[in-house]
């Protein structure tokens, strides 16, 4: 199976990237494809509401950034997993821009699993992004394999890594 992550973190080292590695690496164990862009580093715009995609565009954004690099990833992924911190109440700003570049392209062709992964400080801030993840699964038609989530002392324990790379061994 071939996974894509979009690991929002803006931080190299910080506690999402932690997560994201430690399932790689149990994904890649069972023989999984996966493929991680940290969209956090990246230069990506949020949709502009111009219609291009949809008027003149053929599905193609008019924006010219590191979104291409996602769009060419979704086209052969199996399974697409979400990444992010939690930063007030919300995904990183990096990362719901290039979700809602999605709006371009509308459901990705082969993607039929998903799941979330998100890291915080404290445990009571995931309920308006778990919703928001839902809804984006609803819309594509996809199966959620699962939604991981750590805060505090927890983040980058030898548990949670643990927890992580058992994850991607069990697809």
């Amino acid at each position: 199976m071939k996974i894509l992550v979009l690991n929002g973190s803006p931080r190299l080292n910080g506690n999402t990237t932690a997560m994201v590695d430690a399932f790689a690496e149990g994904a890649r164990e069972k023989g999984h494809e996966v493929n991680i862009i940290p969209v956090g580093q990246k230069k990506i715009g949020g949709c502009l509401g111009c219609e291009f995609c949809h008027t003149r565009g053929n599905g193609q954004c008019v924006q010219k950034d590191d979104m291409g690099e996602v769009y060419k990833e979704l086209e052969t992924a199996d399974m697409l997993i979400f990444a992010s911190p939690i930063y007030f109440f919300s995904i990183t700003g990096q990362l719901q821009s290039a979700i809602t570049r999605f709006y371009a392209t509308g459901k990705p062709r082969k993607v039929s699993q998903t799941a979330l992964f998100l890291s915080s400080g404290a445990p009571e801030v995931y309920n308006a992004v778990i919703q928001q993840y839902k809804n984006v699964i609803d819309y594509f038609e996809a199966e959620d394999k699962g939604i991981k989530m750590v805060y505090g002392k927890n983040n980058k324990s030898a548990a949670m890594l643990a927890d992580m790379k058992t994850f991607g061994k069990s697809l």
